[in-house]
This record gives structure tokens, sequence and C-alpha cells, in this order.
């Protein structure tokens, strides 16, 4: 562990998203609109769910959920990533370290959650409308969404915690733009087949269990929208239903390939613009998603707007 406590002194360098000087200003500027687009986008999301009472409905309340999320999500990293691409200095200190690796893993593990939870809610929408406010009742709400942060709170103290036993043996390089499990574990000096194989197991169960239930459900959603008679209706259902299959694929595609399919020897190029879209890109889209496919967002935001003026 002298290593280990080596770099909890001097803490560890940030090799960033390219190894090409020339190109930091270029990232900085993009990762400075991708940001702000994100806490505008996700800030008018959780305002608009707050301040409409026609968004008043669970749908709304885990949306909410998944921007408040999101903001988190993005902000644990892109402040650190923006400070490294600013100037030369590319260090991140120990603390810095661990507790960017215990709160990313934390929210990227909520979300796998929450989206299930989005996806169940709307089935009981379209599959059961006469009896959705009485089994979306605020209670089951409140702990369908309690559950979902600390399931995934729960994983990131078990994970981050294992993996922050591993020796450094004076390894303080992090090929990443950023302290998460998988570049953490490629800096220990011994054996990390342990570790790779519990990332493996609990990645699987949090990205390929949950996102086939989330099919499962659509599958039988998509049955019962297309037994709606009216054409209106029908459009509706499909439009909510395919803002929130957006968002999964987005999610799931991402993190999969991050967390599942990239391995040692994959390209570092490759694995850093998978972290950085998922890291980055997918919290900026979330709410975009959702602003331009669904028309009660639209009406809020009009009827905002119309009463500011």
């Amino acid at each position: 562990m002298d290593g280990a406590n080596d770099s909890s002194l001097k803490g560890f360098v940030l090799m960033g998203i390219s190894d090409h000087p020339q190109l930091e200003m270029i990232f900085f500027i993009a990762i400075v609109f991708s940001y702000l687009l994100t806490l505008l986008g996700n800030s008018i999301i959780i305002l608009l769910s707050c301040l409409d009472a026609w968004l008043h409905t669970p749908m709304y309340f885990f949306l909410s959920n998944l921007s408040s999320l999101d903001l988190a999500f993005t902000t644990s990293s892109v402040p650190q990533m923006l400070i490294n691409l600013w100037g030369p200095d590319k260090t991140i200190s120990y603390g810095g370290c661990v507790t960017q690796l215990y709160v990313f893993l934390w929210l990227g593990a909520t979300e796998c959650i929450l989206l299930v939870v989005m996806a169940f809610d709307r089935y009981v929408a379209v599959c059961r409308p006469l009896r959705y406010t009485t089994i979306m009742n605020p209670q089951l709400c409140w702990l369908l969404a309690v559950i979902a942060w600390l399931g995934g709170l729960d994983n990131s103290v078990i994970q981050s915690t294992f993996t922050l036993q591993l020796p450094l043996c004076g390894h303080w390089r992090v090929e990443s733009f950023l302290c998460e499990v998988p570049a953490m574990i490629k800096l220990a000096c011994g054996d990390t087949s342990l570790n790779e194989a519990v990332l493996n197991g609990v990645c699987t169960f949090f990205t390929a269990v949950p996102l086939s239930i989330i099919l499962i459900s659509y599958c039988l959603t998509a049955q019962a929208v297309l037994k709606i008679h009216s054409a209106e209706g029908r459009r509706k259902a499909f439009n909510t239903c395919l803002s929130h299959l957006l968002v999964v694929f987005l999610f799931y595609g991402s993190a999969s390939y991050g967390y599942l399919l990239r391995d040692k020897n994959s390209n570092q190029y490759q694995s850093k613009f998978i972290s950085l879209f998922y890291s980055v890109v997918t919290p900026m889209v979330n709410p975009l998603i959702y602003m331009l496919r669904n028309m009660e967002v639209k009406g809020a935001l009009r009827r905002l707007l119309g009463k500011g003026r």
C-alpha cells in the first residue's frame, strides 16, 4: 500500500481527452457549450415540473429526478475536466479523485435504476390507464425514487471501496479525464482479475438486466398503444414512450461499451470518446429530447414564458 499512500500525498494526473495540446482549447470551448446547455435544459425541466400544475404527475416527477441526476452527474466531472483543459496543470488531489469516483459511479448506477422506474410508469400509464393514479400514488413514486438513489449509492460504496483497496505502487497517471473504476483498475500493479470480475458482474446487472426489463415493458406497452382507437391518443403515447426510449439507448449504449465491452487492450481514444459521450453529451441531450418531442413540456414552457411577459 506504499504506492497508494504516495498517491494520496501528491494526487493523480489526469491524462485528459487527447494527447494533442493544440486540440485542448477546441475541447474546452465545446465542453463549456455542452455544459451550459446541460445546466439550462435540465434546470428548465426541473422548473417546469415544479411550477406548472399540469406537470404534477408521476411521469414528470421522475423526469425531474432524472434532470436533477444529470445535473449532478455532469457536474461531478466537467468542472475538473475544464480546469485541466484550461492550463498546464492536469492534477487532481487524492481526495478529489476519490470523491469523483464515488459520486460518478453512484449517479451512473442510479440512472440505470431510474430509467427502469420511468419505463414502469409508462407501462402503467398506457396499459392500466384507469388505475394509473391509484397505482402510481405519491407514496409509491417517492418509494421508487428513493430505491433508485439508494440502490445506486450502495453499488458505489461497495464497488468504489473495493477498487480503492488495490495497490497502486506509485502509479498515478490516470489514462482518462476523470477518476472512474475501469481507469483506476488499470493503475493497479497487483492481480486485478477479481476486481475486473466484480466490475463486469455488477455492470452486467446494472445494464443488461434493467435494459431487458425496459425492452419487455415497452413490448407490452407497444401492444397496448396499437389497441388505442384514437389516432391522436396513439401519437401522444408513442411520442412519450419514444422520448424515453431514445434516452435509454443513448445512456445504456454508451455505458455498456464503457464498462462492459472495452478491455485493457482497447483503443484509448475510443474509450475516452465513449466516456466523454456518457458523461457530457448524454446529460445535455436528455432534456432536449423531452423538450423537442413532448407537447406537454412545450405547452408548459409557453405558459411559463407567457406569465413572465
